[in-house]
């Protein structure tokens, strides 16, 4: 046992050179799971179990993302502000206002960028070099179907709202340096493998926009199949393609990475959300979470390979640093659920306590819904 100890260790400090992870995080493997009820989950990846929780009071958690460092890891909170941790004391040491509803966190290079809907009251006072935002025209608001998937809150989807913005944080002074206007509902977001480019997937219009990072300067959108609701969006391995998930017409389509158009559209279960690439880059995962199942595809062919059955509304999900399981929040089911990579993805455990599990990402990183490395 102590032998297995010391490799362990082992490889959790050559993961963290190589990833960039300090020394001081590098020896205990960890998952950050947002709970839009109880905060900040924190699970050792070595026992798989819930060791902590970081309480956020009633800020409702939920998109999150580590800094490359490993010593900050930054939330989306419902009450409009993003919380910066100190992973080495679990305290909160900056909130940055950023707008309503921020959601979607991803981290590169010094800045975040946040999704949010800025409704009628215009941009967060920090942002500059964001306009106006239209107001917001007269009408009832669409509601969603009961059991849709959402984001969370089932009175706050407004195709006629003005459009969400990503808001870019400068993590060095914690504040907004500019706001971009996107499409409505926006959800998942993405890199381009050379990092020069920003993808969102706007469900409340159906499509995906694309922005120089850092400036935030428009590139192109593309528009897909009308009440689609594309929500999640990766990379290929190859940087030659993005997967995009259509929640309403449980597919997924394949974009080329140049153009953006349509190259293969693929069927899944009812309501796919999150996607990622195994580590090896064989496998395609989709959490098809109206149907409560994760699914596995050829990462070439986009052949259908496997099911494997998980719980209520699991959205998001990660590999293990060391790519042997993969940890799913599912949001009605409060818990984490484990599966075995190796083996057909079959559930070893579940990690409860989560009410309302959201998000989840580990430190050193890995392939997932949310982050990938």
């Amino acid at each position: 046992m102590h032998c297995t100890r010391r490799t362990r260790m082992a490889a959790s400090v050559a993961l963290a050179v190589l990833f960039g992870v300090s020394a001081g995080h590098a020896f205990a493997a960890t998952a950050y799971v947002t709970s839009e009820t109880n905060g900040v989950g924190v699970i050792d990846l070595d026992q798989m179990t819930l060791t902590k929780t970081i309480g956020l009071g009633s800020d409702g958690p939920r998109g999150l993302s580590l800094t490359a460092d490993g010593r900050r890891l930054l939330v989306a909170n419902k009450t409009g502000d993003l919380s910066v941790i100190d992973t080495s004391t679990d305290k909160i040491v900056a909130r940055v206002k950023i707008g309503k509803n921020p959601e979607f966190v991803r981290v590169r290079r010094g800045y975040a960028y946040v999704t949010y809907e800025p409704g009628d009251s215009g941009a967060p006072p920090q942002a500059q070099g964001a306009g106006k935002p239209e107001g917001k025209p007269e009408g009832k608001p669409e509601g969603k179907p009961e059991g849709q998937a959402g984001k969370g809150h089932d009175d706050d989807d407004d195709a006629n709202s003005p459009p969400a913005e990503v808001a870019i944080v400068d993590l060095k002074m914690m504040k907004v340096i500019r706001s971009v206007k996107s499409g409505h509902e926006t959800e998942g977001v993405e890199f381009s493998p050379d990092g020069r480019e920003l993808l969102v997937t706007n469900e409340g219009d159906d499509t995906v926009s694309v922005y120089r990072t850092g400036s935030g300067a428009p590139v192109r959108t593309a528009k897909l199949d009308k009440g689609s609701r594309p929500r999640g969006i990766k990379s290929t391995p190859d940087g030659k393609h993005y997967v995009v998930t259509l929640e309403n017409t449980s597919k997924f389509v394949v974009l080329d990475a140049a153009t953006l158009k349509t190259v293969k559209t693929v069927d899944t279960k009812l309501g796919p959300y999150g996607v990622a690439f195994d580590p090896s880059g064989k496998h395609l995962l989709i959490a098809a979470a109206r149907d409560k199942t994760l699914q596995v595809f050829d990462a070439k062919t986009y052949e259908h390979v496997t099911d494997a059955p998980v719980g209520q509304r699991c959205w998001h999900f990660t590999f293990t640093p060391d790519g042997s399981k993969v940890l799913m929040a599912c949001g009605r089911s409060n818990a984490v659920y484990v599966l075995d990579a190796k083996n057909n993805y079959q559930t070893l455990s579940q990690i409860g306590d989560l009410p309302l599990a959201w998000g989840i990402v580990t430190s050193p990183p890995s392939q997932g819904s949310i982050e990938s490395r």
